[in-house]
């Protein structure tokens, strides 16, 4: 081969970006794949939408930035290095009442004013040019309560998830590789896990506990792994007698290695699908859970509180059903549009077949 030939082939892509690029050319996968990120970024920036307190203020002859500095916190461990200034960190002051304009003082003001637990009104009022969602049964604004529960929906699919993840990638990647005696124990102990419905097992394990969003969580991941361990495993057993890992296995590479380093990135693809529709699932979970009050309970905000508060408000209320619903649905839809997509662009028996 020349070196003309050499310079114009083509660059090498890697399994990846190849994956991606399919990707985008699915219009279902992407319109979910931006409700999804709209989702995010909503949950991530709640303070700044969503708050009590304002964005910049002017307060008794001070410049003070409440609203960011709850944002800042969003990023774990950042509470330990920028605290809220003084007054705002008090849990007592109320910048609305101390607010006087007459003394200089001035605001800017997050596009919702209300923060998720704050007293704003009467109760039960319906939709207006203040509350554009109306107010619950305890008067707080329905549309911060609906932009807070962002949080929790989106924190109880991913983290629930992530606990699911390392539960079934050690089983399953033990079961695979190891074969054996493991590998029985392990499958028969799926087997096992896979006869409760889920959803009932949850509601089990909860009765013993005090509802709270960490211990939905936990619960769920606990109870949403079989399926990433079976996939994990089913993978490991394909590829560990491939040419590359019996060429690593003969050059003296640990098993622990082989795995971590040459086994397991090769068989994430069909987990990460899995992992996609689990989140779907997750979020249907924790707002099916909060319904029963099982899950995340009053003042805190979640879908499923205030679909309940809807629920038992029912013929005077009836406001915050719909923005409850249609939350949950866009978020569940959307989550099962991209694991969809993924699996179509990864598996290649669904491409030829759609071809």
């Amino acid at each position: 081969m020349t070196v003309a030939a050499a310079g114009n082939s083509p660059p090498v892509r890697s399994y990846w970006s190849i994956t991606w690029r399919r990707f985008r050319t699915h219009r279902l996968g992407m319109v979910g794949l931006c409700v999804v990120a709209v989702l995010f970024l909503v949950a991530f920036l709640s303070p700044i939408l969503a708050n009590e307190q304002p964005i910049l203020c002017r307060f008794d002859g001070g410049f003070y930035y409440p609203a960011v500095v709850d944002l800042i916190h969003q990023v774990p461990g950042a509470s330990l290095i920028i605290q809220k200034q003084r007054p705002y960190r008090l849990a007592t002051f109320d910048f609305k009442r101390e607010f006087d304009p007459e003394r200089g003082d001035w605001a800017l003001w997050t596009p919702v004013r209300y923060g998720p637990r704050e007293i704003a009104a009467e109760p039960l009022a319906g939709p207006s040019s203040r509350h554009w969602l109306g107010t619950d049964q305890s008067g707080r604004d329905v549309l911060s309560r609906m932009v807070h529960g962002t949080v929790v929906s989106m924190k109880v699919g991913f983290l629930s998830m992530g606990i699911a993840v390392i539960l079934g990638l050690v089983l399953g990647c033990i079961a695979g590789y190891a074969g054996g005696a493991a590998d029985l124990v392990i499958s028969r102990f799926i087997e096992v896990v896979m006869c409760f419905p889920p959803f009932f097992l949850i509601l089990a394990v909860l009765a013993w506990f005090p509802p709270s969003i960490e211990n939905v969580m936990i619960v769920i991941g606990l109870t949403r792994w079989v399926g990433i361990a079976r996939f994990a495993r089913g993978e490991i057993l394909r590829i560990r007698e491939t040419d590359y890992a019996l060429a690593a296995r003969s050059l003296g590479v640990k098993p622990a290695q082989l795995v971590l380093r040459h086994l397991l990135p090769n068989a994430l693809a069909p987990v990460l699908v899995s992992v996609t529709f689990g989140i779907a699932v997750s979020i249907l979970i924790e707002a099916g859970l909060s319904w029963l009050g099982f899950g995340v309970q009053p003042p805190d905000a979640s879908w499923g509180t205030i679909l309940r508060s809807g629920y038992e408000n029912l013929f005077t209320a009836g406001h915050m059903i719909p923005p409850a619903c249609v939350a949950i649905f866009l978020a569940v839809l959307s989550f099962n549009l991209v694991g969809d997509t993924l699996r179509d662009v990864i598996d290649p028996r669904l491409q030829a077949e759609r071809a």
